[in-house]
């Protein structure tokens, strides 16, 4: 097990390219995307908005600790742009490592 960080973006699905490429110029390759997310947050309700571009979107990715000052870097002017909101903590990874023999 290690620790790492996990990143939580949840955005306007508009600007999804934006935030994906702000985490791949970070160094962050590897991300998880659920479309379609309603709720309700300090700005209200979103749950009700039919046109498809103003759909809300959660981004999960994971980094290593050192990566994550270039991920704010990258991510934070685009929400304080287009709104949206991010959240970083602390999780452990457990990953299991196949070895394979030497024949």
């Amino acid at each position: 097990m290690h620790l790492v960080k996990k990143i939580e973006i949840i955005a306007n699905s508009f600007e999804l390219g934006k935030i994906l490429d702000g985490l791949d110029k970070s160094g962050v390759n590897a991300h998880i995307v659920i479309r379609n997310v309603a709720g309700k947050g300090l700005s209200g309700t979103r749950e009700d908005l039919d046109m498809t571009m103003l759909d809300n979107v959660y981004v999960i990715a994971f980094c290593m600790p050192e990566q994550i000052k270039p991920v704010v870097e990258k991510i934070k002017p685009l929400l304080n742009k287009f709104g949206g909101t991010c959240y970083i903590s602390d999780v452990m990874e457990v990953r299991s490592v196949r070895c394979v023999a030497s024949m």
